[in-house]
């Protein structure tokens, strides 16, 4: 083992691009000269700085390295094979399937906290990690994130800028690899590292401009990031993609493959190398938070009472967050829409503002919940299409979160289409691992939040409505993942209405219609769009041999895909009926939405008629 006394710095470069080209050769692809082009900022970093106890990825005060330029994996695992974590024979199975060595990195690998790949992420999730140890927990861990020069083309990533500018997190670097060649060809600014520079400088960070090929530049270009203790660091890093190798260096055409001929490539850098590096422990740091099942006293209801369920959701997130020290709030400027403003009254130093930024603002999450933190995010339903990548990598990284968006539907009234959520629930349902949950009313809601802040499993929403509903559950009612409740029900009913929110009250009002008329129908609440409860649409199907699914919301993947689920095993399919949104909406009132959209009590009353009619 090598100490970092008498470490050659240069050397280990020369290791860690060798042993990246071996990776990529040993798995016919991969991202050669792009590992190669940062391999000496990676040197540096393990052998001087980074305090990491690879024995124990979870102990509380290990830094975290976030690789933003997620392709350059074999650069990471050349890394963790220097530090000993990982063998020679793991990294040659490198995109092999059945092996921890993906092509871009993932948490299946225990040091690694999130996914990337999907550029403009790794900083963002940076950003949430090191704000959790500067207003959250009093840690010595630093923040260190790889980028990639092409990728500084991405608004997340000057989202991340502002925010971690704004909050003057001096314990985050951001290491630029500045290598001029994206993947198709230059980059937006070449090599003017000056253009980077200005920008962050702008947005409130300490600019360090180096060569990034002199181990001894760079190790200055740390050291000086280290000293500046009032904002976060950027070391823009000039560097050479395929440095080494002529044949590659600064080509283009290269990007995304392995060297054309990776022995002679070997030679030229000088050989293999075994140069293991014992890398510096991290300081002593607390016990992580344990978490602990729900005991909350929850907000209760009276039935009849008018709420809206957004109404609900705030004040049982308040509610929660005093029983769970763990919990934390996110809000993207609207906390006063979606309610999440009743958990910063009450609990102002686990609140965080990332103003109208919801890539920043999921990114913050998932890098919360890195350290153990459980968010819950909340801002307009529409505006998370925004954040739909952020989300997907979450899934990913196998991050455990939870995301509300409010003014969900064309109930939300006069605002207009820009305003209306009318394809969350297709975005989350098609999340893998996610839970979808879309409550009717105040008391439904507030157990759901309970439920959601207990059941701690990828990524779990929740649709919150903008209009005042009455309350039709009482206080100690159960609504477990995965249910549904029954509303109405005879062995005579001829048609089965499945609603779920506001269409739920559209539903018994049309039920109630029908049944005036002599016409018994079964009534759904189905609230959980995510597991579905698969027995009881399979039991009302054999019953009344027809479901007319009412939603608000586009038809395509919402509620009326979420009843199909029920039945696409090979199980007996009934007859299905379909209203959701299939026009353009506009400006009216919530109840003149309704109608126009053809999802009210009418519409429903009709629809029934028509379906029985056949």
């Amino acid at each position: 083992m090598t100490t970092t006394t008498d470490l050659d710095l240069a050397e280990l470069g020369q290791q860690l691009r060798v042993d990246s080209v071996r990776a990529t050769a040993a798995a016919g692809s991969g991202h050669a000269t792009s590992s190669m082009s940062a391999a000496d900022l990676m040197a540096v970093l393990l052998g001087r700085y980074l305090r990491y106890d690879f024995d124990w990825p979870d102990h509380p005060g290990n830094d975290h390295l976030i690789f933003s330029k997620g392709h350059a994996s074999p650069l990471l695992y050349s890394v963790y094979k220097a530090a000993g974590a990982v063998s020679d024979e793991e990294l040659l199975t490198f995109r092999k399937l059945g092996s921890r060595l993906e092509g871009h990195p993932t948490p299946k690998l225990p040091w690694v906290d999130v996914a990337t790949g999907s550029l403009g992420q790794g900083l963002p999730v940076g950003v949430g990690v090191a704000l959790a140890g500067r207003r959250l927990e009093p840690m010595p861990y630093r923040v260190w994130v790889l980028c990639g020069d092409s990728e500084l083309a991405e608004g997340s990533i000057w989202e991340a800028f502002e925010h971690a500018g704004y909050e003057r997190l001096s314990n985050l670097t951001a290491i630029v690899d500045v290598n001029r060649l994206g993947q198709r060809g230059p980059t937006r600014h070449e090599w003017d590292l000056n253009a980077y520079a200005r920008r962050a400088e702008a947005f409130g960070w300490h600019a360090i401009e180096v060569d990034g090929h002199d181990p001894a530049a760079i190790d200055a270009a740390y050291a000086e990031a280290l000293s500046v203790s009032d904002r976060p660091s950027v070391v823009l890093a000039r560097t050479i993609k395929g440095r080494g190798v002529a044949s590659v260096e600064n080509r283009e055409g290269m990007h995304g493959k392995p060297l054309p001929e990776p022995a002679e490539a070997i030679e030229e850098l000088g050989g293999e190398r075994r140069i293991r590096v014992d890398v510096a422990r991290p300081a002593a740091a607390t016990a992580p938070r344990s978490r602990h099942g729900v005991h909350a006293e929850l907000p209760v209801f009276s039935l009849g009472e008018k709420v809206a369920t957004r109404d609900a959701y705030g004040r049982a997130l308040a509610a929660v967050g005093t029983d769970r020290g763990d919990i934390v709030a996110l809000d993207g400027e609207v906390s006063d829409s979606t309610r999440s403003e009743f958990f910063a009254k009450e609990h102002p130093d686990r609140f965080f503002e990332c103003y109208i930024a919801e890539q920043e603002l999921m990114a913050t999450a998932v890098g919360m919940q890195v350290r153990g933190w459980l968010p819950f995010v909340s801002t307009f339903a529409a505006f998370l299409t925004r954040a739909h990548d952020f989300v997907r990598m979450a899934a990913v990284s196998h991050a455990q979160l939870n995301v509300v968006g409010s003014h969900s539907g064309v109930a939300i009234g006069e605002d207009g289409p820009s305003q209306m959520g009318l394809e969350d629930l297709a975005l989350f349902r098609s999340v893998h691992g996610s839970t979808v949950l879309y409550p009717c009313d105040a008391n439904q809601t507030t157990r759901l939040v309970a439920e959601m802040a207990a059941e701690a499993s990828g990524v779990r929403y929740l649709r919150t409505s903008r209009g005042g509903g009455p309350v039709i559950y009482g206080p100690d009612e159960e609504f477990p993942i995965g249910g549904s409740k029954v509303l109405r029900s005879s062995d005579e009913d001829r048609l089965t209405l499945v609603a779920a929110g506001v269409t739920v009250h559209e539903a018994l009002a049309a039920a109630d219609e029908l049944a005036a008329e002599g016409i018994p129908v079964r009534v759904i609440d189905l609230y959980s769009l995510k597991p579905v409860d698969v027995a009881t649409l399979r039991a009302a199907a054999e019953v009344t041999g027809c479901l007319l699914s009412v939603e608000d919301h586009h038809p395509e993947g919402g509620l009326g895909d979420a009843v199909l689920d029920a039945f696409i095993d090979g199980h007996p399919v009934p007859r299905l009926v379909r209203l959701a949104v299939t026009t353009m909406p506009g400006s009216a009132t919530g109840d003149e939405q309704l109608k126009e959209a053809g999802i009210d009590a009418t519409a429903i009353t009709a629809a029934a008629h028509r379906a029985l009619a056949v």
